[in-house]
């Protein structure tokens, strides 16, 4: 007659190898889109109406004149000028919003998922093998 640990303990080694071989890699991918993506920055800046289109002017970190026209339609976003706080890529200014940019950190949860269920059934495993 088998008993538990003579079944357990091949799937908690599958569930180690599940684990540790995407979960891994997965945590150094999520590092380097994290090392490379560059920081955004926050500036005092000015809405404007040019053309039909929202537009908005700010001063960078570099203390240059930044003009960037939005892809909304004047009408959409209120024809009135005013001061509003400019969100942009400090590594590319053209890029910028109203609103600060959301990350997605599907690539690390995963990561971090795979990497403790191959920590947890390493555990198991050597747990299985104490007794």
């Amino acid at each position: 007659m088998t008993g538990p640990v003579e079944f357990l303990g091949p799937i908690l080694e599958m569930m180690t190898w599940v684990g540790f071989v995407p979960g891994v890699p997965l945590l150094v991918w999520a590092w380097i889109i994290a090392r490379r993506r560059c920081t955004w920055v926050t500036a005092d800046g000015e809405r404007f109406a040019a053309g039909g289109y929202l537009g908005l002017q700010w001063v960078d970190q570099d203390h240059e004149e930044r003009k960037v026209l939005l892809d909304v339609a004047a009408k959409e976003g209120g024809l009135d000028s005013g001061p509003v706080v400019v969100h942009y890529d400090a590594c590319h200014p053209s890029r910028c919003a109203l609103e600060p940019p959301r990350y997605d950190h599907t690539v690390l949860i995963l990561g971090w998922i795979l990497t403790g269920i191959g920590i947890l059934s390493t555990l198991g495993g050597i747990v299985l093998l104490a007794l």
